[in-house]
């Protein structure tokens, strides 16, 4: 692990980086950009190892997943995918020897192009990718092998894309239970798995389908679904969790059986990520957004974080410390995040390259990161807790 006390995962457009934080959370430096200024959509971390993985590409390079062993200084790829550079380098020697290119090593040719979302079960690693696939590694990352049971669900044929692609960006386990998974698709929905991905089943039932009567968004809920075009899906412990879709932010109290809104008293139906609290199952934050035609930037250009404390029933807007005026910043899917400390810490980043950060779950804010590249995703690597003596 790095002498680091906190870990900020920042994938952006161009590369990875990592924002160090000191044991207070008051001091912070920037580092990167790593994994040769690739587009990185995500990146987890291994608290027991500091491992770090970030996954991404784009048309030139094509999708993979890029490793650190030493806390973010250096990395290699495992590549999934062809790209430009491989069509250049299959006919241009010269150009294949410059990039020290290999024929066969794209393992997955051109089935999909991205890597959107990664997340660590136990020993194994899991990948989602646009257009939607769901993979998995046991070897940290070295190999992968497509999970066939949601890959070649019998509802596929039904699945269409969001503004966005087809694109499995959200991937949720039950830190009790690492059978028990949840995905998010856009547009699909939300899908769960009991038995560690080899059957799932698709949960975006309304728990009140009259809640569906009202929408005024061909993304809102109708016909009994809560909305295919989910955003972002957290697990807030037990059988509870929470979504932020294309038409509100809704919950699930039966493991993802049916859903409730709980968007009454937010300033916006719209929005993308969703973070809930470590250790409190009814408290949450999102970041809303004026609306997917209206610019997608905060209401009236007034930053403001969003907090309930009572499981969605009431809300309070949270400001202070974040641009009130002119600001016309996009707060994407997976770039919000926090930590396990207490108070909790709470931080999101900026299609404007600024990442901001609370310790005070909330209550203030702090930009400890600005002028990077677009904010894609942000995440959260603290070392494990040391073993109590005698264990």
């Amino acid at each position: 692990m790095t002498d680091a006390a906190i870990q900020l995962l920042v994938g952006t457009t161009k590369g990875a980086f990592v924002v160090e934080g000191d044991a207070g959370r008051t001091q912070w430096s920037v580092r990167g950009p790593y994994c040769d200024g690739w587009p990185v959509n995500h990146m987890v971390g291994d608290p027991r190892t500091g491992t770090i993985w970030a996954g991404g590409g784009g048309e030139w390079s094509g999708a993979g997943v890029w490793r650190s062993a030493d806390g973010g200084h250096s990395w290699e790829v495992t590549k999934l995918t062809t790209g430009q550079v491989d069509e250049w380098a299959a006919n241009d020697p010269d150009f294949a020897a410059m990039v020290g290119w290999e024929e066969g090593g794209a393992p997955f040719g051109d089935q999909f192009g991205q890597v959107w979302s990664l997340v660590r079960v136990g020993d194994r690693l899991y990948a989602g990718t646009k257009p939607a696939m769901l993979l998995v590694s046991d070897d940290d990352g070295r190999t992968w092998e497509t999970v066939k049971g949601l890959t070649d669900h019998p509802s596929r044929e039904e699945w269409g894309p969001g503004a966005a692609g087809l694109t499995l960006h959200t991937i949720v386990a039950d830190p009790e239970d690492p059978d028990r998974m949840w995905v998010g698709i856009s547009a699909a929905g939300v899908f769960v798995t009991t038995d560690g991905g080899v059957t799932w089943e698709r949960c975006n039932d309304l728990a009140d389908p009259a809640e569906g009567g009202g929408a005024s968004h061909p993304a809102g809920p109708s016909d009994g679904q809560v909305g295919m075009c989910v955003h972002h899906v957290e697990h807030a412990g037990g059988d509870v969790l929470y979504q932020q879709n294309h038409y509100g932010v809704w919950r699930s109290d039966d493991a993802g059986g049916t859903w409730h809104g709980i968007g009454e008293g937010l300033p916006s139906t719209f929005g993308f990520p969703l973070w809930t609290h470590p250790r409190d199952e009814r408290t949450l934050w999102t970041l809303p957004l004026n609306g997917d035609m209206e610019g997608r930037y905060p209401p009236d250009a007034s930053a403001a974080v969003w907090r309930s404390r009572d499981g969605g029933t009431t809300w309070e807007a949270q400001r202070e410390g974040l641009p009130q005026e002119s600001c016309y910043f996009t707060v994407l899917r997976q770039a919000m995040t926090g930590d396990r400390r207490d108070p909790a810490g709470v931080y999101f980043g900026t299609n404007t390259g600024s990442v901001f950060a609370s310790t005070d779950e909330g209550e203030t804010w702090v930009e400890v990161a600005r002028h990077l590249p677009t904010v894609l995703s942000v995440d959260v690597l603290e070392p494990a807790p040391a073993a109590a003596a005698g264990s």
